[in-house]
C-alpha cells in the first residue's frame, strides 16, 4: 500500500469508511453518481462536516443550489455546515430578468471564464483540504465539444491536487450526456442506486485502496445518510476450542454425545408448534447457568408473549434477562432488509459481546429480503458469527405436519454443523412428538429417535424408541420386538 493510502480520510458515514477500507486516500478526485434524490448532495455534505470536525478547511462548490439553501437542507438533516465555505455560483433570480445576448461569442465561451476564475481565486486564498463540486457536468454546457470538457476536467482535477486538496464531485448522468468520460479520469466512483426495494451504494472503482465489492444498503433519514455494508464472512478465529454446549436435559444430551459444539451453527428443524424455540432457549438456559450471554431475534413472536411460554415450562427467562445473561429483540422484517439486520446483528454481538445467537425463524427472516437472495445473505451471517466464536441456533420451520421428511425448504441444510430435527407422531390416535439427530459434524451420536415432550416441569426425552418405524412419515407402526 502506498504512504497515500496510510493516511485515509474519513467520509463522514462509518459505513462508507468500512466499504472503501478505511476512508478516502488523500488528494484523489472521487465522482458520485446517481439519479435524481439518490442522496449525492447529501453525501457530500457529510463528507465536508467531517472535514471541519478535525479542523480541516472545506468548501461546497456548487452550480444549482443557491448557499442559503444548502445550509437549511444540511440544518434540516443534523449536518453542521457553519464552518464550511460555500461557494454560489448557482444562477440568481436576476439572471432570468436580465436577459442578455451575445453577438459574437457564445454564452457558453463568455461565462466560462468569469466562472472558473472564480473557482481559481477561492480555492487559492482559502486551500481547502476537502472540496465538493455540485454538479461538475455542468462544466459540460460551458464548452463547445466532448474534448474540451474532458480537458477542462483533468486540469481542475489537477489543479486541485496540486493544492492538496481531496475532492467528491457529483455528476448528472443521463442518456443524452453521459458520465463515462468521467469515470476512467477519477480515482474512485461511488454509485447511488434506488430501486423500488431500497436504496443501495456500491464502489466500482478505488485506486490505491481495496474495497468491499457489491451493493450495499443505505438509508436516507433525517439524520443523512446511513449506509450498511454486507457482511464478508471470514475464518474462524485460529485457536477457537469447541467446548461442548449442553442442554441441560441429560437424554438429550446423550442423544447429541454430550452437547452442541460452542462456535458451530445448529439447525433446528420442525413443523409449527412442535417445540423449535422452546428447545433453543433450553440450550440458553444452560449457556447462561455458565455464564456465557446469549440473544434471541424474534421475526415473529412477541416478546412478552415468548417469556410467558418460557416460565410456563420452567425455563427463567425473566431471571436469565434480569441477569444480563439474556437479551431477546423482535425485529419486524418489512421495516429491515438484510444488510441493515446483519449490521445490527453485528453491532449487538459486539456490544454485548454474546456468545450464543438465536434467530427465530426463517420464515420471518425470509421477508427481509425484499427481492435479494436469502441464502447468500444467511450464509454471509452464519459464517461471520462463527468466525467471531459465537454460537448460531437456527430455527427452520418445515411446511408439512407429516409426510415427506424434509429438513429446509430454502436448501440451507448444508449450513448446519448440527441438524436436530422434530417431529409429530400419530400412535394410537394420540398427537406426541419425536426427536432425532440427523448431523453433527464434530462428532458422534446417537442414531435412534426418541420422543419428546414439554410440560410444566420442562422439556422431557424419553428412552429410544426402537420399536417404532415409519417415524420419518409421521405415521409409525409398531414393530415386535422379535
Amino acid at each position: 500500500m502506498s504512504d497515500a493510502a496510510a493516511n485515509r480520510i474519513a467520509t463522514g458515514i462509518p459505513g462508507l469508511d468500512e466499504i472503501t477500507g478505511g476512508g478516502l486516500v488523500p488528494h484523489y478526485a472521487y465522482l458520485v453518481r446517481g439519479g435524481p434524490g439518490a442522496g449525492k448532495t447529501t453525501l457530500g455534505l457529510h463528507f465536508l462536516a467531517a472535514g471541519t470536525a478535525t479542523g480541516d478547511t472545506s468548501l461546497f462548490i456548487s452550480l444549482e443550489e443557491s448557499a442559503a439553501k444548502i445550509r437549511r437542507n444540511a440544518a434540516q438533516i443534523g449536518i453542521d455546515l457553519s464552518q464550511v465555505h460555500i461557494l454560489d455560483l448557482s444562477p440568481s433570480s436576476d439572471f432570468f430578468a436580465k436577459t442578455e445576448t451575445y453577438d459574437i461569442f457564445s454564452p457558453a465561451e463568455v461565462e466560462r471564464e468569469p466562472l472558473t476564475r472564480q473557482i481559481v481565486d477561492t480555492i487559492r486564498q482559502l486551500h481547502p483540504a476537502r472540496v465538493f463540486f455540485d454538479p461538475i457536468t455542468q462544466f459540460r454546457y460551458l464548452t463547445p465539444d466532448i474534448f474540451q470538457f474532458r480537458k477542462q476536467v483533468i486540469s481542475f482535477l489537477r489543479f486541485l491536487a496540486e493544492q492538496q486538496t481531496t475532492v467528491l464531485f457529483s455528476a448528472e448522468n443521463s442518456a443524452a450526456f453521459p458520465d463515462d468520460d468521467l469515470q476512467y479520469i477519477v480515482d474512485g466512483i461511488i454509485n447511488l442506486e434506488t430501486t423500488p426495494y431500497g436504496r443501495y451504494l456500491h464502489v466500482t472503482k478505488m485506486r490505491g485502496s481495496s474495497f468491499i465489492s457489491g451493493r450495499h444498503t443505505m438509508r436516507l433519514t433525517n439524520r443523512g445518510l446511513q449506509v450498511f455494508p454486507r457482511l464478508i464472512p471470514t475464518t474462524l478465529i485460529a485457536g477457537h476450542s469447541f467446548a461442548p454446549l449442553a442442554s441441560g436435559v441429560p437424554e438429550l444430551d446423550e442423544l447429541l454425545n454430550g452437547g452442541i459444539e460452542r462456535g458451530t451453527i445448529t439447525i433446528l428443524s420442525g413443523p409449527s408448534g412442535v417445540g423449535k424455540t422452546t428447545l433453543g432457549f433450553q440450550f440458553m438456559k444452560e449457556a447462561a447457568s455458565r455464564g456465557d450471554r446469549s440473544i434471541v431475534f424474534s421475526f415473529e413472536e412477541e416478546i412478552e408473549i415468548m417469556m410467558q411460554r418460557c416460565e410456563s415450562v420452567n425455563i427463567p427467562v425473566r431471571a436469565m434477562r434480569a441477569n444480563n445473561m439474556l437479551r431477546i429483540e423482535k425485529i419486524e422484517p418489512l421495516q429491515y432488509n438484510p444488510d441493515e439486520f446483519a449490521q445490527h446483528v453485528r453491532r449487538v454481538v459486539e456490544n454485548d459481546r454474546a456468545t450464543v445467537i438465536m434467530i427465530d425463524s426463517m420464515n420471518g427472516y425470509r421477508l427481509c429480503m425484499q427481492g435479494e437472495d436469502l441464502l447468500s445473505h444467511l450464509h454471509a451471517l452464519c459464517k461471520f458469527l462463527q468466525s467471531r466464536g459465537v454460537t448460531v441456533l437456527l430455527i427452520m420451520e418445515t411446511s408439512s405436519i407429516v409426510g415427506d421428511f424434509e429438513i429446509s425448504d430454502i436448501g440451507a441444510s448444508y449450513l448446519g454443523d448440527n441438524i436436530i430435527f422434530l417431529r409429530f407422531l400419530e400412535i394410537d390416535g394420540e398427537l406426541r412428538k419425536a426427536i432425532g439427530v440427523l448431523k453433527k459434524r464434530l462428532g458422534d451420536f446417537e442414531k435412534t429417535l426418541r420422543e419428546f415432550a414439554i410440560s410444566r416441569y420442562g422439556i422431557k426425552v424419553g428412552k429410544p424408541l426402537t420399536k417404532l418405524r415409519g417415524i420419518l412419515r409421521g405415521i409409525p407402526v409398531w414393530v415386535d420386538e422379535e
